[in-house]
């Protein structure tokens, strides 16, 4: 990553290293705000759902009104993502939450995972929102104003001209594939993504691996805490000292949940999105294959790359650095107890 981007200020402590770290700003030209909250649990004959209320807000003139409610289930924005890749096969759409259960979670619907799942479907409908090309997909707009009724109605009509196109274009790639002259910037393009997929995967293996010690570790600490209490009630010349302890593992035992909060917030969620987001770039990668034949898919794809590229240096930064300043947090607190 270019470290050029940070601009540091003589620090005066570690905590406020961080605070001084900086990022280019990007100019703020949003006019499209999208919020997913109030999920909902609904129980038929055939099946149980969750259905999320999203609420958009925007000052679009191709929108018919400022704001909009509506309530969609996952379903739904898969339904729009399939939309998205065939009518822009040659960029790269945001991945989703995984269907089934991920990792950690007991039951598919308890409230972690459904909180879990909450902020990754608005993480993904931002992402497309911030996008230059997706957030004026039609599909989109309709997902985001259309009441049920006419989402479904809308899900029922032909593929238009762009997803003809879309599927134009994959026929191409998919008849290319056995082409070995590929442009030097594709090769350069995959090998990155390699490289990518596997470093990405092994952060999110250890990152997950240190929140279960983490929890673990809380855990037992947990246990000491009582422990000085009873012991405190048999040494009269040791009960101040035996409390105080006591108090003082209490009190890291909130500084190790604040911490781990913030892992759980900050750093996993977003390692995970580039998991994700690797997993899907394998398959883009192949619209390279067109080559000269669809010259102006090279061009949208590179286009697009070198924005997600940047998109993910930012957001990998912002991450661990967020992660760092918790853990300065934390031992400051600590440190100040003792």
């Amino acid at each position: 990553m270019d470290m050029n981007s940070f601009s540091p200020m003589m620090p005066t402590s570690p905590l406020s290293m961080i605070n001084q770290i900086k990022f280019e700003d990007e100019p703020d030209l949003k006019d499209l705000f999208i919020t997913v909250d109030e999920p909902e649990s609904h129980v038929t004959t055939i099946e149980t759902f969750i259905t999320y209320r999203i609420i958009t807000k925007t000052s679009r003139g191709e929108f018919d009104s400022s704001e909009f409610e509506v309530r969609r289930r996952y379903q739904d924005f898969l339904w729009l993502k399939g939309k998205l890749e065939e009518a822009h096969p040659t960029l790269i759409i945001p991945p989703l939450p995984e269907k089934f259960i991920v990792k950690g979670m007991v039951e598919r619907f308890n409230d972690d995972f459904i909180e879990t799942r909450r902020k990754a479907l608005q993480k993904f409908l931002n992402r497309i929102a911030d996008h230059p090309t997706l957030t004026f997909n039609e599909d989109f707009k309709v997902f985001l104003t259309a009441q049920a009724w006419e989402l479904s109605s809308h899900k029922k009509q032909g593929p238009g001209l762009l997803s003809r196109m879309g599927q134009t274009v994959r026929a191409v790639a998919s008849s290319m594939r056995g082409v070995k002259n590929r442009p030097e910037e594709f090769m350069e393009m995959n090998n990155f993504i390699e490289i990518f997929s596997q470093k990405i995967n092994l952060i999110d293996k250890i990152s997950q691996r240190i929140y279960k010690e983490e929890r673990e570790y809380l855990d037992e600490m947990k246990e000491y805490g009582p422990i000085y209490i009873l012991w405190s009630a048999s040494e009269e010349d040791l009960v101040d000292t035996l409390r105080n302890v006591a108090s003082c593992i209490d009190r890291c035992c909130k500084a190790t949940e604040k911490r781990m909060s913030g892992l759980s917030e900050a750093l996993l969620p977003v390692v995970h999105e580039y998991v994700l987001y690797s997993e899907m770039l394998m398959l883009t990668e192949e619209i390279g294959k067109l080559e000269d034949k669809v010259e102006c898919a090279n061009n949208a794809l590179k286009a697009d790359w070198e924005r997600w590229k940047q998109n993910m240096q930012n957001d990998i930064k912002s991450a661990f650095t967020d992660m760092a300043e918790e853990n300065i947090h934390y031992y400051e607190q600590v440190i100040s107890d003792i």
